[in-house]
Parts: structure tokens; sequence; C-alpha cells
């Protein structure tokens, strides 16, 4: 402790990989904590040689496993994904994903707190033997000064860069490629509504890893005309992609709390997910939603045709926008730091107790 500040060392190499939302996700995170709780923490980012309070893993590279044996620092980790959805995602041979199952829940045990960000996660880590008393949930958190609503203008420009005519109802979806994302959904609901554009952000971030990449690259080389996949584009632009689109489609299979949600609700853009369980519990109904592409078609026709069910759930996407302020997600932070640190002091008091008993 220095300054009277808690020395607190992020860890991550999230941003090795484009296109993925746990980036977005340790960068937004990272942010707010510089910003909003410099009187309590010094933050350094990958520092390996300064001697920390607290360290927060934000990946789980085998390098960072070895920095959370030091006991005697504050030991964080995200959960970002459990074995099966890493399995739903990625092509790996069954060996070799034994091995790394193993390791995701040794990691995951080894951390003195375990962060989850969707609390759906919490019943199933208790399976896999982590005690639920060391298991917090904080929600994701996205920046309004970084996501905000840019004007007629701006909505325009960026169309004409994407070759969208500026009367068209665009359908947006960001994420990476995969089966599990619903990609084969989003283009089959595009071709029962040929006079909407659908837009998809997003590429193959692992390469040929990727859970149906054939199938899904032959799409992605030849969709259909009303359908543009226009790839992995950076964070900074993701903003002006907002800014072009009418509503977030979202026929993921499974997530936790994606990041285009909390990003897209900054402008009020209205939301249609999947009528999946996870939602229940971080958006309280707060959005459109279906079970199939029939149903996905059914929500966004009546949002393109009764402007009042539009209006709607754009207060809707308002409401979620508040509920995770910057003020709210900075409290649980700066509480779950510092009672994570009196609680190591404690545990580590009490060993040197014991040991002069002795």
């Amino acid at each position: 402790m220095k300054n009277n500040r808690l020395k607190l060392i992020m860890y991550s190499s999230a941003d090795k990989v484009e296109g993925q939302g746990v980036g977005s996700a340790y960068e937004e995170q990272v942010s707010l904590i510089k910003e909003g709780a410099s009187d309590l923490f010094d933050v350094t980012i990958n520092d390996w040689t300064s001697k920390p309070d607290i360290q927060h893993f934000h990946t789980i590279d085998p390098t960072f496993y070895v920095k959370m044996l030091d006991k005697k620092a504050v030991n964080i980790a995200y959960c970002h994904f459990l074995p099966e959805t890493v399995d739903e995602s990625l092509k790996i041979p069954s060996p070799f994903f034994k091995v790394f199952s193993n390791y995701l829940i040794t990691f995951y045990k080894t951390a003195d707190r375990l962060v989850v960000v969707n609390p759906c996660f919490i019943d199933e880590l208790v399976k896999l033997g982590i005690p639920k008393e060391n298991i917090y949930y904080i929600p994701n958190y996205v920046s309004k000064e970084k996501f905000y609503s840019k004007g007629q203008e701006a909505r325009d420009a960026y169309r004409e860069k994407l070759g969208i005519d500026k009367e068209a109802f665009v359908v947006m979806s960001a994420g990476q490629v995969q089966t599990r994302k619903g990609v084969l959904d989003f283009v089959e609901v595009a071709k029962k509504l040929p006079e909407f554009t659908f837009v998809w952000a997003g590429g193959f971030s692992f390469g040929v890893m990727t859970e149906g990449y054939e199938e899904l690259s032959k799409i992605q080389k030849n969709p259909p005309k009303n359908v543009k996949f226009i790839g992995i584009i950076p964070r900074e632009e993701m903003v002006d992609l907002y800014n072009a689109s009418d509503v977030l489609f979202m026929p993921s299979y499974n997530e936790l709390f994606p990041m285009t949600i909390l990003e897209a609700v900054n402008l009020r853009i209205p939301l249609v997910l999947r009528d999946l369980e996870l939602y229940k519990n971080i958006l309280f109904g707060h959005h459109m939603q279906a079970g199939d592409n029939e149903g996905f078609v059914q929500c966004l026709s009546l949002l393109k045709e009764d402007p009042e069910i539009y209006a709607k759930y754009q207060r809707e996407s308002e409401y979620l926008s508040e509920f995770y302020s910057k003020e709210h997600v900075l409290q649980m932070w700066r509480g779950f730091y510092l009672s994570a640190y009196g609680e190591k002091l404690g545990a580590l008091k009490k060993k040197k107790s014991k040991k002069k008993k002795k």
C-alpha cells in the first residue's frame, strides 16, 4: 500500500485477439477503475515486477496462473466462460479439451474471489466445486462518453460508407462469426425480410478453429443481397455502426452479458434477442424476444411498422442504460476490491497469529 492507496495490478491478454467481447469488457473495466477509484487504487497493467496488494486476472493465461500462486496478494479472476461454452465456440480435439477444461477449473478454484458478469453462472460454478461464497456478480459497463447518439448527419455518413440507403431499416448484430452466435438464423431471418438491411460486424477471431467455420465462411463470402458482413471493425468505430442502425438483433444461443447490448442501449436502440434464461436476471424483460426465426421476423416487423412499439422499446433500452450506469457499477467495484483486501488481510493476520502460538 503506497500513499494510502492499494496497488492493483490488472493482468490481461484480451487485446491480442481482435473482435471478442472479453477485450471490450477489459478495456471498459480498467478505465472505470482508473478514472473512478484513483483515490483508492494505483492501477497498473501486466506489471511483473511490482509488489501488488490486489491482482485481477482478466484472462486465463498459464503465466497468470503462476502469478496467482502468490498468496500474499488478493487474487481476483474473471469468469467469462465455462468449459461447455468454449466447446460450443471452438473446435478443440477431445483429449486437448479435457486438459483445457481441467486447467480452466483449476484456475478458477485458485482465485480468492471469482467475478461473473451474469448471475446465471453461479450455480454452474458451484457444480464445478467452487465455493459459492467465493463467487461475486458484478455486471459489465459501457461508457456513455464512448457510445452515444451522434445525430442524423453522422448516421447518414456511415450508411453511405457502408453503401446503405438513408431510408433503409437497418438491423445489426455484432460478435464473432460462430454457430453459437446464431449467424445462420440471422441470415435466415434476413431472407424472410428482403426489404430490411442486415449488417453483421465481426469475423473469425479464432480462424479455422471456429465452430462451423466452413459453412459460415461460405455464407460470409456469398450472403443474401440484403445482408452485409463488414468484418471486424475497431471498437472506436462501433459507435458509428450503432448510430447507423435501427435495431440490435442477437439470435445467440449462448451468451453471458454481451457488451453489444450495453453499447446499443446507450443509444436507445431497441433490442431483439433470443429468449434465453440468462437474460432474465440482467435485462428484466426490457427487450423484445423470441424463440425461433418466425418470432424474430414478427418482432422486427413490428418495430419497423409501428412507431409506438418502436418508441416503447427505445424507452426500455434507455432504462437499461440508466440501470447499468457508471456510478452504479463503479460503487460495486470499489466495495468489492476493498472488502476482498480486508478479508485477505484478516486471513493473513490470523495465520501469523497461529504460527506465533505454535
